[in-house]
């Protein structure tokens, strides 16, 4: 074996042994065929940089790590990190080659997938980034003119008084408008025919709520953060009070890529993997955090970033909490594994909300997208384990249960949709 990682000078005997331990401890299936572990009788990494995407946020704390600390070295790759203005960017990037990969978002791959929101291209879920730590903010003005304070406020004012109320995502099939749609719906409100919705780049909602632009939003952290330090707005909900455990960014890449450097595609998530291990431990968070306000990174005060990415959450209007389901990036590798219902999820929401015109084979979709028997092996690789299950349930603010059994009666069971 000639890879200059942690497995450097392992036979291939004790590698494929070692990855049947890490699986056999976590319920794996099968031991991983050897053919499928060695490209051409060697693990070496088919290129050797690679240059990952990302946008100013707070969960692109991993690729930035992994790239810092040193981790991609371990496994014989130099991961460049790439600043993108938006999530479009980032999607015209991938698809024609200028980025690797991506820090993106989970419904942005599945919509390039189904050729809704960009040209279709077939693509590869690597492993999800981080659950958890997205929100929606409010304008101050709505609260200091309305009186509108929570969902049911805001849901009364839009009955008694109807105008042009608008709301800002970030990309149209991604995380951050499902998360706006999905709450919306759930305080009896429909994002298509009650309210306008428009795009905005995350680091841009901040200047746009102040100049008026829209009336809320929804982007991850730490632009909701910002919003209160700066008396702008307010967080009326976080994605965790939406779906504590949901899945958020993942690591995105073209089919094509993962085709022809599958080695390279391993040890890039198996450096991930340990960079977000190295995150999640508590001792860590402050001087991550620290790292990533730099100008380089996300560009916003450390004190922005950093209570919100330790679980302390203030929402501007006098509550203050210590959230157990913060911004999570690896919990013992239950948030890096590339679940199909998570991926399925998604798709429900596009059939929803009319932007797939017909119920697509969801299991088929998420089984060809989510990279789960390359993940697997870059677990082994990092001595992540992996969960039993490639589904797994749960409850949303709605009441509704998310389990992956039945998409196509999920996905049509909602009474508001489009």
């Amino acid at each position: 074996m000639n890879s200059t990682g942690a497995n450097a000078g392992m036979s291939r005997r004790e590698f494929l042994k070692s990855a049947a331990v890490v699986g056999g401890a976590v319920g794996m299936n099968s031991v991983i065929p050897a053919s499928q572990v060695w490209a051409a009788g060697s693990d070496a990494p088919e290129k050797t940089e690679v240059k990952v995407g990302f946008i100013p946020l707070t969960d692109c704390a991993s690729v930035v790590m992994a790239s810092v600390m040193g981790f991609d070295k371990k496994y014989g790759i130099k991961i460049v990190p790439s600043k993108e203005a938006s999530w479009a960017a980032v999607r015209d990037k991938l698809v024609n080659g200028e980025l690797d990969a991506a820090h993106v978002l989970y419904g942005l791959i599945y919509g390039v997938q189904m050729g809704i929101g960009g040209q279709q291209k077939n693509m590869a879920t690597l492993m999800t980034l981080n659950q958890n730590g997205q929100g929606i903010t409010l304008s101050n003005q709505l609260r200091e003119e309305k009186k509108v304070v929570d969902g049911a406020s805001l849901k009364k004012l839009i009955s008694a008084e109807p105008r042009e109320y608008t709301f800002a995502q970030t990309f149209p099939t991604g995380t951050h408008a499902m998360w706006l749609y999905y709450w919306l719906a759930s305080i009896g409100v429909n994002p298509f025919k009650d309210v306008k919705t428009i795009v905005v780049p995350p680091p841009q909602m901040v200047a746009n709520m102040r100049i008026g632009n829209m009336d809320g939003y929804c982007v991850g952290e730490p632009w909701n953060a910002r919003a209160v330090a700066d008396k702008i707005g307010f967080t009326v909900a976080t994605s965790q009070d939406i779906w504590a455990g949901h899945p958020e960014k993942v690591l995105g890449a073209t089919a094509d890529f993962v085709k022809q450097y599958p080695n390279t595609a391993r040890a890039m998530v198996a450096a991930i993997l340990e960079a977000s291990r190295y995150i999640d431990a508590k001792a860590n968070r402050a001087s991550v955090a620290k790292l990533i306000a730099d100008k380089a990174y996300v560009n916003a005060p450390e004190d922005v970033i950093v209570q919100r990415f330790m679980g302390n959450y203030d929402n501007g209007i006098g509550k203050r909490w210590q959230d157990p389901n913060l911004m999570k990036f690896y919990d013992e590798g239950k948030v890096s594994f590339p679940y199909l219902s998570d991926g399925m999820w998604f798709l429900t929401q596009h059939k929803r909300w009319g932007l797939l015109k017909s119920d697509p084979d969801y299991l088929a979709i998420a089984k060809q997208v989510n990279q789960i028997e390359l993940y697997t092996q870059a677990a082994a690789m990092a001595k992540v384990p992996v969960p039993k299950d490639p589904m797994r349930s749960s409850k949303l603010i709605d009441g509704k249960v998310w389990d992956g059994k039945d998409p196509k009666g999920y996905a049509n069971s909602f009474a508001i949709k489009a």
